[in-house]
């Protein structure tokens, strides 16, 4: 092997063992992540298909009787 060679292979080594170490530390507060989100809509329209879905896979337990006022 030459000079150059072991200089090529020892230039990196050298860096990396000169090299300062990273430390990672938790923080020492919790992190804290504020989401102001309103599913409330979304939750009830999921709600609604899923009984529209019930009643009408089981028209003898949900009879269907006509409101006054309401027609379809």
């Amino acid at each position: 092997m030459t000079t150059k060679q072991t200089l090529k292979l020892a230039a990196p080594l050298a860096a990396l063992a000169l090299s300062s170490c990273v430390t990672v530390r938790p923080p020492d507060k919790p992190i804290e992540i504020n989401l102001n989100v309103n599913i409330q809509q979304e939750v009830l329209v999921r709600l609604q298909r899923d009984v529209e879905q019930l009643i009408r896979e089981n028209p003898e337990t949900f009879p269907q009787t006509p409101r006054p006022g309401n027609r379809r």
